[in-house]
């Protein structure tokens, strides 16, 4: 099995070199001000890749993360009276993204998640809201989440499974399918896609989704979705997004009794050739794509009225290479 998913660019760290160690620990110091906090907020977000330390001074310096939990909550009675200001916006999301810097750094990770800071981020998760607002809420929200699962951690999972984030995840996906597909919908789409495959490749992520029939039934229901509203198109995110959909379709396959409930419910489109040429370039999805026909054997597996002959010529090239069992 395939232990890695794909990570969207969209949040892959950029070096910013315009801001130097000592600024940044002085940005720090001031976020407690009433007349420059505000500020310092703001440029220590965009500038939150170019230091290192930048989680370890967040954290270990008195009130930093308490203001930045102020920040957060006080945007949960605009956010739930549906009066969301761009400023507030603006605050919260620059909040989120030092929440991502402590959530990202090995040394500031599981102190993060033991102190139980990824559940002040629920709240945007389970909006579903299409105005933009809330999108980039929701957005900022996943990519902190994404960056914890990043690397494999067991404890993360529980953590993630303890307090209900998948259901938060699924919600996400179901109202991304339904938006008018910007490129901020897309990347939300990919993100939250990505968090679901990365805690179905655990074992404990796995036989959380599988002991329920309607849990898996849900995340199947919401990858077809996903696929049937695809753009091929979108260059830069498309490869990344079905990825991991064919990613989580194989996790799931994987379970014998599971994998006959799934078949004739998997999506044709994932193997018409327009796709299946976008990932071709990348093994590890190729190759998760054929141990996916492999494990069902036939074109039986797909759903769909529209298979054809040329879907059958697409298996038959997808399968002319050795799968490995």
């Amino acid at each position: 099995m395939v232990r890695k998913a794909a990570y969207p660019p969209s949040f892959r760290p950029i070096r910013n070199p315009c801001i130097n160690l000592l600024q940044i620990y002085r940005l720090v110091r001031q976020l407690r001000s009433l007349e420059i906090g505000e500020q310092c907020l703001d440029l220590l977000s965009k500038n939150r890749h170019s230091c290192n330390l930048l989680a370890i001074f967040l954290w270990s310096s008195p009130g930093s993360v308490r203001l930045l939990l102020l920040v957060i909550t006080s945007a949960y009675r605009p956010l739930v009276s549906n009066r969301l200001s761009e400023r507030v916006v603006r605050r919260t999301c620059n909040a989120i993204g030092l929440f991502q810097t402590l959530a990202s750094h090995p040394d500031t990770k599981m102190s993060f998640i033991r102190a139980s800071m990824p559940e002040y981020l629920y709240a945007f998760l389970k909006t579903r809201s299409r105005e933009r607002n809330f999108e980039r809420l929701r957005f900022a929200s996943l990519v902190v989440i994404g960056s914890l699962v990043e690397v494999d951690n067991p404890e993360v999972v529980d953590y993630l499974l303890a307090t209900e984030m998948f259901p938060c995840c699924l919600c996400c996906m179901e109202i991304g399918t339904t938006l008018s597909k910007t490129v901020g919908d897309w990347i939300s789409l990919t993100v939250a896609t990505f968090i679901i495959y990365r805690i179905l490749l655990n074992e404990k992520g796995l036989n959380y989704l599988l002991s329920m029939p309607e849990r898996y039934l849900v995340v199947t229901h919401c990858l077809e979705n996903m696929v049937e509203i695809l753009d091929v198109e979108d260059e830069e995110y498309l490869p990344h997004l079905l990825k991991n959909i064919i990613g989580c379709y194989l996790r799931i396959s994987e379970n014998e009794r599971i994998r006959a409930d799934l078949s004739g419910y998997i999506p044709w489109l994932l193997v018409d050739y327009k796709y299946v040429n976008i990932i071709r370039g990348d093994p590890e999805a190729f190759g998760n794509l054929r141990r996916l026909i492999w494990l069902f054997g036939s074109g039986t597996m797909f759903k769909g009225g529209n298979f054809s002959s040329n879907m059958h010529a697409t298996m038959q090239s997808c399968m002319s290479m050795q799968v490995t069992k």
